[in-house]
């Protein structure tokens, strides 16, 4: 791989995404959400390489949680994160032995963990001053989570570059919503992220890493796969789907141009899918 043009891509994906989606404005203060994995250091990494040619303000703080897991390195993420001068605040909050106490042995952890970071994160938003926070979700994590919902949940749902808190207080953001998993581990290797393992995550074979496995399955007879999924979700019909509640608000609007069907799209996508 030619990491220059890796690089530059991902430069442009970030830059593309931000302003096709609106993640960033003038004044804005992103809390930055560092797990110590390739994602989040990228994210951090590009995130700051955006925050110097534009042409208004912009705040960005790092935040990193430190979960009690075994074998956590302790000074890894503030040695890191000073040396980059970069502001931050680093917690220390054991939910790793609360998720042991409360998950069976073969079930996956992920959504208990998740809530309680999710609660933690957002409580150290507000206290920093943040309107917005930003995750490290790339391309092929949306693509997944197309796959997973429709496999499990019968929903055709992906993670949305941005949305806003059921609170109303923050706006999340997704940077890298655009970028390829394998140009950002590419990066990040070239980049020399001290990375830290998720010893939690990484004990539980889940259903996303079958996925993950059937979709490199797939790009052995279609290559660009994943590419072509994430365009799908950039060009959808919804004069092709199977919802009715979609049939009846186009029936309404008839009349009007394929490219305006988004405005649809959004009217009813935030009601309960049918069982």
């Amino acid at each position: 791989m030619d990491i220059d043009k890796i690089t530059q891509r991902l430069h442009h994906r970030v830059k593309r995404a931000s302003l096709d989606y609106g993640l960033i404005a003038p004044n804005d203060h992103v809390l930055v959400c560092l797990s110590g994995g390739k994602d989040s250091y990228t994210l951090l990494s590009l995130l700051r390489a955006m925050q110097k040619r534009l042409p208004f303000p912009l705040t960005l703080t790092a935040f990193h949680l430190d979960q009690g897991q075994p074998g956590y390195p302790p000074d890894t993420m503030r040695r890191y994160l000073e040396a980059q001068d970069v502001p931050h605040r680093i917690l220390a909050k054991d939910t790793y032995s609360v998720v042991k106490q409360k998950v069976a042995p073969d079930a996956t952890p992920c959504a208990l963990c998740s809530r309680m970071r999710r609660g933690i994160i957002y409580k150290n938003a507000q206290e920093l001053g943040c309107n917005k926070i930003a995750l490290g979700h790339h391309r092929d994590d949306s693509i997944e989570t197309v796959l997973l919902n429709m496999l499990h949940a019968g929903q055709l749902q992906a993670m949305p570059a941005k949305y806003t808190t059921d609170d109303g207080a923050f706006e999340v953001i997704r940077p890298l919503i655009l970028c390829a998993e394998e140009e950002i581990e590419a990066y990040a290797t070239a980049q020399g992220f001290p990375i830290i393992p998720c010893n939690l995550c990484g004990s539980h074979e889940g259903r996303r890493t079958w996925v993950k496995r059937l979709l490199t399955q797939i790009e052995e007879t279609v290559p660009q796969a994943r590419g072509s999924l994430l365009a799908s979700l950039q060009n959808v019909r919804p004069s092709h789907l199977l919802d009715t509640s979609l049939h009846e608000a186009l029936a309404a609007h008839k009349d009007m141009p394929h490219e305006e069907e988004d405005d649809i799209l959004r009217l009813v996508s935030n009601r309960p899918a049918t069982p």
